[in-house]
């Protein structure tokens, strides 16, 4: 009897973890993830330190760099063109500016068009998908056909014809994306809706007397809003890529303002003596883009039900 309780395999407690633990194992295990995180961390507080607006502001002062000691603004005319070297590690421009302050402040005017557009675009997608998800008939052959109509354009020549109404300008500039990308937010959130509306819990809200907005709100929109969060992190990169060709086309923010794609245009004529005018902002979009289409896949790895199974 004690041969037999000797030889018996020793069971070990399971350790239990809880959804978000697994989320947060699973984001963790994704390297490529992290390194978007990471990219897109380092943007970020490079936007939002490059000066001390949130101190001076407040104050009525001026704003100074921080991470820079010069003002993207200010030309240098004398040194016009001038090699990177210890001072200006980037160079400066055609008119004598510090590449290096001009990235950093360019970098405020793609995150805004990115994020501010995606919030956008995703706000006035997801309501009118799932509003023609759930209400079905022909009120979503309507508004279904319409958006099939605006994704058949291009997103850069939807965001000319935008801009070619409004007019060139920051906000206007956030519309016009924002617009461009609102039917892929509604075609994502269709689809989801009408997945989500054939559970049994939505049926149970119906059966109890819920009206529509509560069972959109309570019900489907929960469900879906991981999707959309992993859509809205992809095409925050797409929205910047595209401001940057608004930009580089004169339909940006206007000059002195930097920004990426106004800088890469500016450098194109002087390409074969002195390319680092071009190079660092392309750089600066493709470690933007690269960080937010990294992120957005280890979103996805996180928030699909499918892949956690």
């Amino acid at each position: 009897m004690s041969q037999i309780q000797a030889q018996s395999p020793v069971v070990h407690p399971v350790r239990l973890r809880s959804q978000r633990q697994r989320m947060w194992h699973t984001f963790l295990s994704n390297r490529p993830a992290i390194v978007g995180l990471v990219l897109v961390i380092i943007v970020i507080l490079a936007a939002v330190f490059a000066d001390n607006w949130f101190i001076a502001l407040p104050r009525g002062e001026d704003p100074t760099p921080l991470i820079t000691t010069f003002d993207p603004l200010k030309q240098d005319a004398r040194n016009r063109l001038a090699e990177p070297d210890a001072e200006h590690i980037m160079g400066l421009d055609s008119y004598g500016r510090d590449t290096w302050a001009r990235i950093l402040y360019g970098a405020r005017v793609s995150l805004a068009v990115g994020l501010g557009s995606v919030l956008l675009g995703g706000v006035l997608g997801t309501f009118v998908g799932t509003l023609a998800g759930y209400i079905g008939g022909k009120t979503e052959n309507i508004i279904m056909r319409a958006v099939d109509v605006l994704m058949a354009f291009p997103s850069l020549i939807m965001g000319l014809m935008v801009l070619a109404v409004l007019g060139a300008g920051l906000s206007k500039m956030i519309l016009a994306i924002g617009i461009v990308l609102s039917p892929t937010f509604a075609r994502v959130a269709h689809g989801a809706t009408l997945t989500i509306k054939e559970n049994d819990f939505v049926n149970a809200a119906i059966a109890v007397g819920a009206n529509r907005m509560r069972i959109l709100r309570v019900h489907i929109l929960p469900n879906i809003l991981g999707e959309l969060i992993v859509l809205g992190s992809i095409w925050t990169a797409t929205a910047i890529r595209v401001e940057a060709n608004l930009s580089f086309i004169g339909l940006g923010v206007s000059p002195p303002t930097p920004a990426w794609g106004s800088m890469i245009r500016d450098g194109t004529q002087h390409l074969g003596y002195a390319p680092w005018v071009s190079i660092f902002p392309g750089v600066a979009i493709l470690i933007t883009v690269l960080g937010f289409n990294l992120l957005g896949d280890g979103l996805r790895d996180v928030l699909d039900p499918r892949l956690q199974q």
